[in-house]
């Protein structure tokens, strides 16, 4: 339970920003069938929108 205690806010925060920037850059990069709209690995798709 102590190592618990040296995680800081800055560490959790900076974790979650390299989480978008990661995500972020594969949807950019992968084609649309991996990452894009409908996608398997990354799905951009809308959940709200009428099909």
């Amino acid at each position: 339970m102590n190592w618990l205690t040296t995680i800081s806010f800055d560490q959790i925060g900076m974790a979650f920003l390299t989480v978008f920037v990661i995500r972020e850059a594969m949807i950019f990069a992968l084609p649309d069938d991996i990452a894009g709209p409908g996608g398997w690995l990354v799905d951009t798709g809308c959940f709200d929108c009428e099909q």
